[in-house]
């Protein structure tokens, strides 16, 4: 573990996301080799890794920006320093009426508005480039969620479960047995929940409305999405139950 990560199980450690989305993609391709499905988990693996370099952008600190906000600040404190002097002794001095109070009072107001406006604008910047970097990067995210449902949509468990079953001229090529079935499935699902766990770091040291909205969407999104997937396992489950089927090496090893 690095120096920086935590010491306890209560964070998400980047470093730990990536090690476990590589050890997935050599699983796959282990499994499965020369597979597409192997080819997008090295881009799960290689999304990982710039998840971990956005949510280090979300946590650092940027002080130069921060330092020209606090410099306008204390601009601004000093300009409505020098228009509450002035005021103050305009009306020590006296008006020649009320309307010539009221247009002070007015201008002074009019420039206290345009400060804040400014100053709210200022210190806005550094979140707003933060959200667009962590929507963007989500948004890629969301895109490879629905590249992994496109690869299990034909994994159709009635293909091994109704051996009757007429395939079409049209109809996908499926030479997988049902226990190679199950793990292709449990390597889709494993590859959402990653995509659920990367999603979960852009929030957890930037807290940001809109984020956590996108994040809560993806969140749903692969929930669902491995829902799917896993009632196709079940049905298959069944038939490896039902068959008495293991794994290749005899000893029931799935992983």
């Amino acid at each position: 573990m690095t120096a920086d990560a935590p010491s306890n199980y209560s964070e998400l450690v980047p470093e730990r996301l990536v090690e476990t989305a590589d050890q997935l993609q050599r699983r796959v391709a282990e499994r499965f080799p020369g597979s597409s499905l192997a080819r997008v988990c090295g881009e799960v693996a290689l999304t990982m890794r710039n998840v971990q370099r956005v949510q280090s952008e979300l946590v650092r600190e940027h002080w130069g920006l921060r330092s020209l906000v606090a410099l306008f600040v204390a601009l601004a404190a000093a300009a409505v320093i020098g228009l509450g002097w002035s005021f103050v002794s305009n009306l020590r001095a006296g008006f020649e009426d009320w309307s010539e109070l009221l247009q002070g009072l007015e201008a002074g107001v009019n420039d206290l508005v345009f400060i804040g406006v400014a100053i709210w604008f200022l210190w806005q910047i550094e979140p707003r480039k933060k959200r667009k970097r962590a929507l963007k990067s989500l948004h890629g995210l969301r895109s490879l969620a629905h590249i992994i449902d496109m690869h299990q949509l034909t994994k159709d468990p009635e293909m091994v479960t109704r051996s009757t079953l007429d395939a079409t001229a049209s109809s996908p090529k499926r030479t997988m047995t049902p226990f190679e079935l199950v793990r292709y499935l449990d390597y889709c699902s494993e590859a959402l929940a990653l995509l659920s766990k990367a999603a979960a770091l852009h929030v957890q040291h930037f807290e940001d409305r809109e984020t956590l909205a996108a994040v809560g969407d993806i969140e749903d999104l692969t929930d669902g999405l491995s829902r799917k997937i896993w009632q196709k396992i079940t049905i298959l489950d069944r038939v490896l139950q039902r068959d008495g089927a293991l794994a290749p090496d005899g000893r029931g090893d799935l992983r």
